[in-house]
């Protein structure tokens, strides 16, 4: 999001730049419990809500201060002094205009039904919280034997991995089309799914099979009848369609009071519920030695109270996935509680509409919004919690619920005005004390304790923000949000609590383009945790690699795909990073030395050479692409697009090739008119950049253009995105270079594979190649032959005396081969000629194979075609473009062979010596006869390629940097001295 920020900033839009802080709910709660040494609601309560609330206060407007100094440090582009808090009485307000506006549709209901619980927070855990916190836990499942009452030795065989609910069991659920078997062991009859007997070896084979319906209707005794909860209870055999016989036993333990389903079928079947635990998680009176226990402890007790009843058939640890509390982490329970709801059914066929009109980054997260969408439950919106959005629900003995929806309208209904202006803000516990009249029958009425889902502050941010309530035409401007970006897992929470709240209040969705990019792990692919010793802090990030490359980072990251952040991807973004800045540097140390008439960052020479033009050309491209990458909301490739033009264009190609014009000592037209194309590229890439790399592009601006034009913008991210000047494109030059490196590509690879070494000059490179490319490689053939060592270059017709070729099979998914033909067509293959293949993947595309009483056509993808050279010449190819080398020595090669060895040591010399690139030196060589000779004949050579003024033959005189080395089998000294 910031490098979008910067980006719309450049390009004179007029983004936003208000950040936000989530301040209220169970998150910050739990961590100002920790701070606070408490575990409970209790100890909460025992402190003082008041005091607690400005606890949560203060821990929120702390680490407002560390996120904002951190965000800054990361270049975040933000109007820092204008961001919004949701615990602000501004944005309540927002919310009770939203939940009032939700009562006045009927949506707004308090419901009684079970609800995923976390015991040590006391409060209930959403559907879309609750999603995202699963974790793999170790739990003590149990089978119990629960006797029949209508058949004699008859038991019902029942699994559950919750042994904390038997004591709420009131019915067995089963699949009555399913197959259930019937098994004796030591006299007495079991019956479980046909399917599962297998996992119950000591039943033996089943006597007979009924189907589940037989079953329905018949008697049981429960596992617990003797507690006090259990009296009057009938418990007996249902009917679901539900249950399945993928584990357990296939008949379903039911507690309705300790699941959303179960509690379901309990309607339909007119069960009795019976809710087993308190909010934090203990045992009510009635449940015999289990009161006061904590559920989650109970298992072994319970196995040892089924044990006594002779009902324990069987018991094993069970490692499943199980809802946690996204908060704290304990484990949630299922417990019937008073809840409030916003109805989702008339919404959710609002949102899945609006959703059609998003476009998501990546497109399937579309349909996995759709899914949700047209699964969601109604929306539990109550926590019976402190810190966050009071809900503003006045419910009256006579029946009558008023929803108040902003504070002018608490004081218009409160008991006593005064109280309502002097609660100094919205929050628990001072609102608890304003008392309204109910406007039915005037009697005095109390808020509800709840407060809300923090989500919903999420949610209403697009209108508390924005000026909803106060300037609609203002809100209007800006709504709806051309974009916005989280992880996904945001799915279920932000991007939905926004979705959600928009539809609600105005049938339209509150954003226009979502990305939803993966998760953050750590570089080991876990997830970070400081116990396991991978998580890095942000602040350490900071300091050890750098803003800059932190955002490179994540730019460059496929969204698909988690993100593995460490060090060793800090370091190849600096490794890759370096090439820009060694270009950089060469620049600043050659203008330095020249002082070039620069004309100006914006401006290009009118009369350049064909090399600038290409440049230029390659930088239109670039910026084009650029442009359309991030205006499709594609940062990584709009990312990966100046990586490879910095690499490949400006600093593989365009500076190795232009190197000698800034070492050259004078300073002509063609060197200036180079300095001031250099110049333009630099600042063009600064630009392009700048939105991911603020930092590092800001100091080179700095350096490159204020310093040297005082009345240029005082800062990089002040300047203007760059467009592409068509006048600039020069596709001919492009299919020209394009060409001339696809020639030297394929020529280096005839090296690699003969190890012929670069430095080795060679005579001739033979080239065969459609007419366009050898044509359009001809404008660049001299940077061929320099780069390829070769004197020159020969277009032929045939290369058929020097290469041979061979065709294998390479077809790495044969699934779409005739069966076993793969052994025919290998044979085939061998009975070909490889040139013949070759021809016929050259002229066709493909090439025809015999395979019994059909034939079979292979493409260039199918087959690995593999170039060599004969004797004297090394050879590859690259599909239709081949060339060889003629590797044969001649003298004169051996000599030029050598002189390009000894500049390499030179050069290694100089770099030891720290010399400047300027700087001029003296060379002394000391070597035999035919040595000596041959550095004398490339003296001129030698001298240009390593600014010497001077080359002696003999010893070198006191003080001299020495060297001794071998080469072409000549053992020689060099030393050098700066001039």
């Amino acid at each position: 999001m910031g490098a979008r920020a910067g980006l719309s900033a450049s390009r004179c839009q007029e983004p936003r730049y208000q950040n936000g802080f989530d301040c209220q709910g169970l998150w910050v709660e739990v961590e100002v419990e920790k701070t606070l040494g408490f575990n409970s609601k209790r100890e909460i309560e025992s402190f003082g809500l008041e005091r607690f609330s400005l606890a949560c206060r203060d821990r929120v407007l702390h680490f407002a201060e560390v996120q904002t100094e951190q965000s800054r440090r990361l270049g975040q582009w933000m109007d820092w002094p204008r961001s919004y808090f949701t615990m602000s009485d501004a944005n309540i307000e927002y919310n009770w205009h939203f939940l009032k506006h939700c009562h006045g549709r009927g949506w707004l209901y308090r419901g009684h039904r079970p609800m995923p619980w976390c015991a040590r927070c006391g409060t209930s855990i959403s559907q879309h919280e609750m999603l995202d916190a699963y974790a793999e836990l170790t739990h003590e499942s149990v089978t119990v034997a629960l006797p029949l009452l209508d058949r004699a030795d008859h038991c019902l065989l029942v699994w559950t991995t919750t042994p904390w609910t038997l004591p709420a069991n009131v019915a067995v659920a089963v699949n009555p089309e399913l197959d259930y078997a019937e098994c004796a062991q030591a006299g007495i009859v079991y019956y479980l799914a046909t399917s599962l007997v297998g996992r119950y070896p000591a039943l033996g084979q089943p006597r007979r099979t009924v189907k589940g319906a037989e079953l329905v209707g018949l008697r049981y005794v429960g596992p617990f009848d003797d507690l006090p909860v259990q009296r009057g209870v009938q418990h007996r055999v249902v009917a679901w369609q539900e249950v399945s016989a993928e584990e357990g036993t296939g008949l379903v333990h039911i507690a309705p009071g300790c699941g959303l389903e179960d509690f379901e079928l309990s309607r339909r079947h007119g069960l009795p519920v019976i809710a087993p635990v308190t909010d934090d998680g203990r045992y009510f009176d009635g449940f015999g030695v289990l009161s006061e226990t904590r559920a989650l402890d109970a298992a072994a007790t319970i196995a040892g109270l089924l044990k006594e009843r002779h009902v324990l058939f069987a018991r094993a640890p069970y490692r499943h996935r199980y809802p946690t509390c996204w908060r704290c982490a304990e484990e949630l329970i299922f417990r019937v509680a008073d809840e409030w709801f916003i109805d989702a059914t008339e919404i959710r066929s609002l949102a899945r509409a609006a959703n059609e009109g998003v476009t998501w980054r990546p497109g399937h997260m579309q349909l996995r919004m759709d899914d949700w969408l047209a699964n969601m439950g109604d929306w539990c919106i109550s926590r019976k919690r402190y810190w966050g959005l009071p809900l503003p629900f006045y419910p009256c003995g006579c029946g009558r619920l008023t929803v108040i929806g902003s504070r002018r309208e608490l004081r218009e209904l409160a008991i006593d005005p005064g109280a309502a202006d002097a609660v100094p803000e919205l929050h628990r516990p001072w609102l608890d004390d304003v008392l309204i009249r109910c406007p039915e029958c005037a009697q005095p009425v109390r808020r509800v304790s709840e407060v809300g889902d923090c989500w919903l502050d999420a949610g209403i941010v697009p209108f508390s923000t924005l000026g909803y309530l106060e300037d609609r035409q203002q809100w209007e401007r800006w709504f709806p949000a051309d974009f916005i970006v989280e992880a996904v897992g945001q799915l279920r929470g932000w991007f939905y609590a926004l979705l959600f709240m928009s539809t609600a209040l105005e049938g339209q969705s509150p954003y226009r383009t979502v990305l939803a990019h993966e998760r953050v792990l750590a570089s080991d692919g876990r997830e970070m945790h400081k116990s396991w010793g991978n998580a890095i802090w942000l602040d350490d990030a900071l300091e050890k690699m750098g803003p800059d490359v932190i955002r490179h980072m994540f730019a460059s990251q496929a969204i698909t795909e988690p993100m593995r952040f460490g060090f060793e991807g800090a370091r190849d973004v600096k490794r890759r990073f370096l090439t820009f800045w060694n270009v950089y540097g060469l620049f600043v140390t050659y203008a330095n030395l020249d002082r070039p008439a620069l004309l100006g960052p914006d401006s290009v020479p009118t009369h350049s050479a064909p090399l600038d033009q290409w440049l230029l050309s390659r930088l239109q491209a670039t910026i084009a692409e650029v442009r359309e990458a991030f205006d499709t909301y594609q940062v990584r490739r709009a990312v990966a697009a100046v990586d490879a033009f910095i690499h490949d264009d400006l600093s593989n190609w365009y500076v190795r090739r232009r190197r000698r014009e800034f070492w050259k000592a004078i300073l002509d037209d063609e060197k200036q008119a180079a300095f001031q194309v250099l110049y333009h590229v630099l600042v063009r890439v600064c630009q392009l950049l700048a939105p991911v790399m603020p930092f590092v592009t800001e100091h080179v601006y700095q350096n490159l253009v204020p310093a040297v034009f005082p009345s240029a913008p005082i800062s990089l991210h002040l300047t203007s995105f760059p467009e592409p000047d068509a006048a600039l494109v020069r596709p001919d030059l492009e299919a020209s270079v394009e060409a001339a490196r696809r020639v030297l590509s394929v020529g280096l690879a005839a090296r690699n594979a003969a190890r012929l070494k670069v430095r080795q000059p060679l005579g001739r490179a033979l080239l065969v190649a459609p007419p366009d490319t050898a044509r359009d490689a001809r404008l660049f053939e001299r940077d061929v032959l320099e780069e390829l060592n070769v004197e020159r270059l020969e277009t032929v017709a045939s290369l058929d005396d020097q290469i041979v070729v061979t065709a294998e099979l390479d077809i790495r998914d044969t699934s779409t081969l005739p069966p076993n033909t793969v052994p025919a067509l290998r044979a085939a293959l061998a009975a070909r000629a490889g040139k013949a293949v070759r021809d016929s993947l050259l002229a066709t595309g493909h090439v025809t194979l015999p395979v019994g009483d059909i034939e079979i056509a292979l493409g260039w993808g199918d087959l690995k075609i593999t170039v060599e050279g004969r004797d004297g010449f090394a050879a590859a190819a690259d599909r239709d473009v081949t060339v060889a080398l003629d590797t044969t020595m001649t003298p004169e090669l051996r000599r030029k062979a050598l002189a390009r060895h000894l500049v390499h040591q030179i050069q290694m010399m100089r770099k030891e010596a720290r010399l400047n690139v300027e700087d001029r030196i003296r060379i002394s060589v000391d070597a035999d006869r035919e040595a000596t000779e041959a550095i004398e004949e490339q003296s001129v050579y030698i001298c240009a390629e390593t600014l010497a003024v001077e080359l002696r033959h003999g010893s070198p005189p006191p003080g001299w940097m020495a060297r001794e080395t071998d080469i072409e089998e000549a053992h020689i000294s060099v030393a050098v001295a700066r001039a």
